[in-house]
């Protein structure tokens, strides 16, 4: 299983006290000489972590992947189609939350998502939705004509007790077989962390997990490079379910 790192709170830490440092460029470079297989930033339309120089910089120097989460709004679909990502994931967005609060309804805005998707494909940008783990939304996500999906994870991580939990991660792996089934690249992410992360590591359907904050956190205790290698560690060796 492959990790891509978000770096987006790198940004953050940075745009707290102005000025250039922390540099999120120079994290991506980073977490890649650890081994890491792409780079996530989410560039929210409020600029609140990266910013579009960010983009620019982060498109010149990612050697791995470069994924570009964003909302499917004209302004920033406009700075996509520029500075060409390799992938974008496409979220929802409001104003106020913290994180991504939930997964994309693919359903409802199937019309405007198939759009925005062929005007991607034509720039030669990939397409992943970000989408809960729901066989309507991976259907919807098929027909938008989605290159893959990525399963929000956050009641799996949030869940309270076990049988909770366990219940969760059985929807993870039920809905990575359906997408897999449909032609569809299948990856995980949100709330994921050091803790949490084996049982779906085993899942063999899932091709890529997207984590950040866990690995920023643990950045601060053993540096931003041990704490790539040490999820890598997790999310490579994990004995695959039989």
């Amino acid at each position: 299983m492959r990790l891509s790192v978000n770096i987006d709170h790198i940004a953050t830490l940075r745009n707290a006290r102005g000025g250039s440092l922390p540099d999120p460029v120079q994290a991506a470079l980073e977490a890649e000489r650890a081994g890491a297989d792409g780079i996530v930033c989410h560039l929210r339309e409020d600029r609140r972590h990266i910013r579009d120089n960010d983009v620019r910089r982060l498109r010149a120097a990612v050697r791995t992947k470069l994924d570009l989460e964003m909302a499917a709004t004209p302004g920033i679909i406009a700075v996509a189609l520029r500075i060409r990502p390799d992938l974008v994931t496409l979220v929802p967005e409001k104003r106020r939350e913290l994180t991504t609060e939930g997964g994309l309804d693919a359903v409802r805005r199937l019309s405007s998502l198939r759009a925005a998707i062929g005007r991607f494909h034509d720039r030669g940008i990939a397409v992943s939705l970000f989408v809960d783990p729901n066989s309507a939304q991976i259907d919807a996500s098929v027909e938008a004509g989605a290159d893959m999906v990525e399963l929000h994870t956050g009641e799996y991580a949030n869940a309270r007790d076990v049988a909770a939990r366990r219940k969760k991660l059985s929807r993870i792996r039920a809905m990575a077989v359906y997408g897999r089934s449909l032609g569809l690249g299948v990856n995980a992410g949100h709330g994921l962390d050091y803790e949490n992360i084996g049982p779906v590591g085993r899942i063999r359907e899932l091709d890529e997990v997207s984590i950040g904050h866990a690995i920023i956190v643990r950045a601060l205790k053993v540096g931003l490079e041990e704490s790539v290698r040490e999820m890598i560690r997790l999310v490579r060796h994990q004995k695959r379910a039989q």
